[in-house]
């Protein structure tokens, strides 16, 4: 027979079960060695196969500003460097492999970083190549040039003026910059040409990826050619998350 002290007990017991918060008995069955936070690289498909990757990341493909972060390995953990406010393609971001010209979109995937350029002097420790802008830069967009893609200084008879940027008339954005790898290694024509990560103008771009002038310069001289760095470019979630890339 239970005694009243025993059913009195039990009551109580019942009762504090009530009381106690889900979250609270979920914990207290979780078990002890539960997984730690995995940064961004980690979480991703790929990231180059190198020791150093630039992520910019957007909310989603209509977003035109999110984060760029730098990240370095050692061993096999991932560390963050810096992190700054990013800015995209004035009508957000697009599918890099099916993006096409002149859309103002920025492309999203997993590209290298083939060398730098600007206006301004290479800041100090910069050992990523850095080409300097002279009055006769340019950046052909023709699609019917051979330099489709291409810096060219200077600009060929078959490049058309209006079919490529001269990268001195934009002394803020391109006071510096690195190349991206999109549609670089083999351009396909229509899916576009000149896309970088560069200083940020006045607003959205039109279809690189920008931060501010300090973010930059210290993003220069910390990439680093032997470390093989890649920047991946994305959305939080979706087909084009930036940890499908």
């Amino acid at each position: 027979m239970t005694s009243a002290r025993t059913l009195a007990s039990a009551v109580c017991a019942a009762a504090l079960a009530l009381t106690v918060p889900a979250s609270a008995l979920a914990a207290s069955r979780s078990p002890a060695s539960a997984p730690a936070w995995r940064p961004l690289p980690a979480r991703m498909v790929d990231t180059g196969g190198g020791s150093q990757l630039i992520t910019a990341r957007a909310p989603d493909l209509r977003s035109t500003t999110g984060t760029v972060s730098w990240w370095q390995r050692y061993g096999k953990r991932w560390h963050r460097v810096g992190t700054a406010s990013a800015r995209f393609g004035a009508n957000g971001l697009a599918e890099g492999r099916t993006r096409e010209q002149g859309t103002s979109t920025t492309p999203t995937g997993l590209y290298d970083l083939p060398f730098a350029f600007g206006l301004a002097k290479a800041p100090a420790g910069t050992t990523v190549p850095y080409r300097p802008v002279r009055a006769s830069s340019w950046w052909c967009q023709d699609n019917a040039s051979t330099a489709y893609n291409r810096w060219v200084d200077p600009r060929p008879s078959d490049c058309a003026a209006n079919e490529a940027e001269r990268l001195a008339d934009y002394p803020a954005q391109y006071s510096r910059a690195l190349v991206v790898g999109f549609n670089y290694h083999r351009p396909v024509r229509g899916r576009g040409a000149g896309i970088f990560l560069h200083v940020n103008g006045r607003g959205a771009t039109a279809g690189c990826v920008s931060v501010p002038a300090r973010a930059m310069a210290r993003i220069v001289s910390w990439v680093k050619p032997a470390a093989r760095p890649h920047i991946a470019i994305g959305t939080d979630s979706g087909p084009t998350a930036i940890t499908g890339y």
